[in-house]
C-alpha cells in the first residue's frame, strides 16, 4: 500500500513537472514569433518609401466673388500641392466651380458659413476668424497668410475710450491685416471672446455722406471715431496677449500708400495704389524686390530687413493690381519664378 502511494506521488511529479516543460517550451515559442514578426515587420517597413508629412502654409482669401487675378496664383501654387492648403471666404452662397474659375486651385475652396462683409466693419473680422476656424482644423497647417482678391502708428481718434475697461490704450496696435501668423496665434485669435466683442461695439468706419441715406446721420460728425478693425484687431489682441515679443514687426505684402492721391482729405491714405497696365512693368517688381529695410516715420527709426540673421528682401507679396497688368506680367514671365522661394520665407514668417 505505501509502495501503491508513493508511486502515485510520483506520477503526480512528472505530470507536473511536464506541464512545465511544455508551458515553458509553448512561452518561448509564443516569445521567439513574436521576435521574428517584429523584424519582418522592421524590414517591410524599411522597404517601404518613406513619407512624413511636412508642415503647410494656409492661405486665407478674403474676396467678394471671383478672384480677379486668379491665373496669377495658378502660377504660384503649380506643382507644389503638399506644401499649401487654400481656403476662399467669399460672399454667401457664392461658390468657386468649373464655371467662376478656371484654376484647380480654388475649386470648390470656399468656406461654407461664409457672412456678408462690409469694408471698415467688424464683419472683416469675422471673416478672417473664420477662414482661420477651417484652416485650424487640418492639424498639419503651420502658417496662416491673409491675402485679398486683388493683390495698412495709431491715428489721432482710432482709439476709442469705451473700450478701455478692457483695452487700456498701451495695448492699442494698428497694422497691416495681411499678416502672417503662426499655429499658435492663430488659436488665440479664433478663441478669442474678449477683445473681439469690443471691436463690434466700438471700432466703427466713420461714416461718410454717401451712407448718410442707409444710416442715422451723426449729430457731429467730427467726433467720431473712425476706427477700421482689421488694421488694429490682430495686433491688439496680440498685444493683451503680452506676445509681442514673438512678432515680426512688418508684413510681408506690399503696398504703396500714396497719400496724396486723393483730392478728398478725409479719404486720403485709405486705400493704397491700384497698379494698372502701364505701370506694369518688370522695373516694378524687380523695384518691390530690392527693398530691403522700412522706415517707421511715427517711430523715426529704420528696420532692415533679415532672414535667420541674413538680409533679405523686406516682400514676399504685393498689391494691388488690376487684371490686365497681372496679365501683362505674366506675358513678361516676371511672376511665378520665385514661387518656391516665397512659400519657403513664409514658413519662417512670425
Amino acid at each position: 500500500m505505501k509502495r501503491k502511494v508513493v508511486y502515485q506521488q510520483q506520477q503526480k511529479f512528472n505530470y507536473k513537472w511536464k506541464r512545465k516543460v511544455f508551458a515553458a517550451i509553448l512561452l518561448g515559442f509564443c516569445f521567439g514569433s513574436l521576435v521574428l514578426m517584429q523584424c519582418q515587420y522592421t524590414r517591410i517597413m524599411s522597404l517601404r518609401p518613406r513619407f512624413v508629412q511636412k508642415p503647410k502654409i494656409a492661405f486665407l482669401f478674403i474676396a467678394r466673388n471671383r478672384l480677379p487675378l486668379e491665373m496669377v496664383w495658378d502660377k504660384f501654387f503649380k506643382a507644389q500641392e503638399s506644401r499649401f492648403s487654400i481656403y476662399v471666404h467669399s460672399r454667401p452662397g457664392f461658390l468657386f466651380s468649373k464655371g467662376t474659375t478656371r484654376s484647380i486651385y480654388f475649386l470648390d475652396r470656399q468656406v461654407n458659413d461664409s457672412i456678408q462683409v462690409d469694408w471698415g466693419g467688424a464683419s472683416m473680422i469675422e471673416a478672417e476668424r473664420i477662414l482661420l476656424r477651417h484652416a485650424l482644423a487640418d492639424p498639419f497647417n503651420d502658417r496662416f497668410v491673409f491675402l485679398s482678391d486683388s493683390f495698412a502708428d495709431t491715428k489721432e481718434g482710432r482709439y476709442n475710450p469705451k473700450m478701455a475697461p478692457v483695452i487700456p490704450i498701451h495695448n492699442w496696435r494698428k497694422g497691416s491685416q495681411w499678416a502672417v501668423l503662426t499655429r499658435k496665434h492663430a488659436e488665440i485669435v479664433v478663441n478669442d471672446t474678449t477683445v473681439f466683442p469690443m471691436f463690434q461695439q466700438h471700432c466703427k468706419r466713420k461714416s461718410l455722406p454717401e451712407f448718410w441715406r442707409e444710416h442715422s446721420f451723426p449729430a457731429d460728425p467730427s467726433k467720431e471715431h473712425n476706427c477700421i478693425p482689421d488694421e488694429h484687431y490682430v495686433q491688439t489682441l496680440l498685444a493683451q496677449e503680452s506676445l509681442e515679443g514673438e512678432l515680426t514687426r512688418r508684413s510681408l505684402t506690399y503696398s504703396s500708400w500714396d497719400l496724396s492721391s486723393s483730392k478728398d482729405h478725409e479719404r486720403r491714405g485709405w486705400h493704397p495704389a491700384t497698379y494698372k497696365y502701364a505701370d506694369a512693368t518688370p522695373l516694378l517688381i524687380q523695384s518691390i524686390k530690392e527693398i530691403d529695410n522700412i522706415y517707421y516715420e511715427t517711430e523715426h527709426r529704420r528696420e532692415w530687413c533679415s532672414d535667420k540673421g541674413k538680409p533679405s528682401s523686406c516682400f514676399l507679396f504685393a498689391r494691388k493690381f488690376t487684371r490686365p497688368a497681372a496679365l501683362r506680367l505674366l506675358t513678361m514671365s516676371v511672376l511665378g519664378a520665385n514661387s518656391n522661394e516665397a512659400i519657403r520665407e513664409s514658413k519662417h514668417a512670425k
